[in-house]
């Protein structure tokens, strides 16, 4: 599974849900939730080769 920070725990958490995402200046991105509070947590993975 993939690690995020959560803004509002303040930790790495271990993202439940997970969906890859590619933004709208084509980077790939990684969307889910946290599974302590379900705060929506995102992370940057890299560009989109």
């Amino acid at each position: 599974m993939a690690k995020a920070r959560c803004m509002k725990c303040k930790k790495q958490v271990e993202v439940k849900d997970s969906q890859n995402v590619v933004m709208k200046n084509g980077m790939k991105a990684m969307s889910g939730l946290c599974p302590y509070c379900s705060t929506k947590v995102f992370k940057i993975v890299g560009k989109n080769k």
